[in-house]
Order: C-alpha cells, then structure tokens, then sequence
C-alpha cells in the first residue's frame, strides 16, 4: 500500500474490523483513480476550454464510475474549474514561473492539489502531496515529480500551516 493510500485509510486500531480497514483501503485506492481521472479532465479543460458540464459528461460516458469515487471526481474537476482565480495566485507566488508556463499536465495536478489543499481540509495534506508526485511521476516527465513536490510542499506550509507543523514536531 502507498503512503498515500495509509494516509486516506488512517491507522488501524483494534477495533477496527478487517471488513472496515477493507473498505477504507478501498476508499483510499478509488479516490486516487479520481484525482488521476480529474487530471485527464482538467488537462482536457485548459487545452480545448470546453464546457466542464459537457467534459464531465464525457468522463462519465467513457469510464467505469463504480471503480472510482465519483463524487470527488466531480468536486475535483469541477472545484478546480471554479477556483482557477484563487489557485493560480496561490500556486503563482510559491513557483519562479506563471502558471500558464508550465506544462498542461503539471499544471492540471497542481491545481488539483492546491484545491485540497484549500478546500478538502479532510484529506491530510501528507496524502495530498504524495498523491500529486505519484500523478507526475506516472503522467510527466522525470524532473517534474521534483518541481511538483517542491511547489505544493511550500503551498502546504502556507495553506496548511498548522498541519504541517505539526507533524514536524
């Protein structure tokens, strides 16, 4: 199991049934298909600026919903599509480049992880950071896993303040 899929399941106690750890792991595995699908969708949106309901439509259309969280599919893609104005500065001030500069598939994960950052206090950011280099290192090129990790790190410090620095203690 990834670190980031231990990080969506959480830690396992002793009242904790094999059937619940199960479906936790579960949850972890097919909200990791969701942020990779939201990626594909995302990349779709900035390069052909289509409408989000018809690309979202598409998504649904030509994938198998049931193997993934559907739901955070939808808030990633469309949370993401609606915050363009708040990520881009956010992720802007903490990279040496524009956003629009950057390659369309790292710019896809970013964005997406910048959102839960921002917006899914739920997911610890550990999960997200490790979610989005394991995106990069399988869709972009082999630096980009380096330059995506050394981006949302200095976002989390920021947005995540708290979070992060309590796990450095």
């Amino acid at each position: 199991m990834s670190d980031s899929e231990q990080g969506e399941q959480g830690s396992a106690t002793p009242d904790n049934s094999t059937q619940k750890g199960g479906a936790q792991k579960s949850m972890a595995k097919a909200r990791g298909k969701s942020r990779r699908l939201a990626m594909q969708a995302i990349y779709q949106w900035q390069m052909t600026g289509d409408n989000i309901t018809d690309i979202k439509q598409q998504f649904y259309d030509a994938n198998n919903m049931s193997t993934l969280d559907a739901d955070y599919f939808s808030d990633l893609f469309s949370g993401v599509a609606s915050s363009i104005s708040e990520l881009d500065p956010l992720l802007e001030k903490n990279m040496p480049r524009s956003i629009e500069s950057v390659d369309p598939v790292e710019r896809a994960i970013l964005r997406i992880a910048c959102y839960e950052f921002v917006r899914r206090l739920d997911v610890p950011y550990r999960v997200v950071l490790n979610e989005a280099v394991n995106i990069a290192r399988e869709f972009c090129a082999e630096n980009s896993k380096s330059f995506v990790n050394a981006v949302l790190d200095k976002v989390a410090r920021e947005v995540r303040q708290i979070e992060v620095q309590a796990e450095q203690k």
